[in-house]
């Protein structure tokens, strides 16, 4: 079984469907948008964005995740990315940026920022603050065939700490993460990224630009 270093078990993620993310995306972006995907793992929400017409480079730092990808691919940590191109979009899904390490969220949202076309919009997937004060240990649902459920739910500040535990096909694979309570001004500013819209009623998505200028869209709900 490979696993990543982070923890995350690629037979799982193969076994994960899109819940819904790349009709956010495709949404969020003009027809036809190139689209970098930062953290792209096993190509989820990729093969549907190209099935979608849309030209999609995928980043991972994973080679083993990326042996799965159905699309041009770059293998790099988020932080380092520098192709020498630029997009229409930039991708920064799966929570990223709650990610513990204040210099880690900097890092990534830096390598975003750089590779946004002057006119491009960053879509980004987060942990809202109030999320933070309704989860518990025992919650869970079913993806796809994948069934989860949190575990071992613990705050300290700001933090957060859990396990998920996936099971399916008589198979079961725990994954531990740490993520971070944000303010969403705080996190753009420090960027040097403006608010560009919430893209999901409950607000769990959301687009930025950057400061230097950009096109504002109707895509979504505000």
């Amino acid at each position: 079984m490979e696993v990543t270093a982070d923890g995350c078990s690629v037979e799982v993620y193969l076994l994960l469907p899109p819940a819904g993310e790349p009709e956010i995306v495709h949404r969020a972006v003009p027809p036809g948008a190139s689209i970098l995907e930062l953290g792209c793992g096993t190509g989820r929400v990729t093969h549907p964005l190209v099935e979608l017409g849309h030209e999609v480079v995928a980043v991972d730092d994973s080679p083993a995740m990326l042996r799965h990808v159905r699309a041009e691919t770059v293998c790099a940590r988020i932080a380092d990315l520098r192709l020498g191109r630029t997009f229409d979009a930039v991708l920064l899904g799966s929570h990223l940026i709650n990610t513990e390490r204040e210099a880690d969220r900097r890092a990534m949202l830096a390598a975003a920022r750089r590779h946004l076309a002057p006119e491009g919009r960053l879509i980004v997937e987060w942990h809202p603050p109030e999320w933070f004060d309704t989860v518990l240990s025992g919650q869970g649902g079913r993806l796809g065939e994948v069934e989860l459920e949190l575990a071992d739910v613990t705050r300290d500040g700001d933090l957060l700490s859990a396990t998920v535990r996936y099971a399916a096909r008589g198979r079961r694979w725990n994954q531990e993460f740490t993520c971070r309570r944000l303010g969403l001004d705080t996190v753009l500013t420090s960027a040097d990224l403006t608010f560009d819209g919430w893209l999901t009623a409950d607000r769990n998505w959301f687009a930025a630009r950057d400061r230097r200028g950009g096109w504002r869209s109707d895509h979504g709900p505000a």
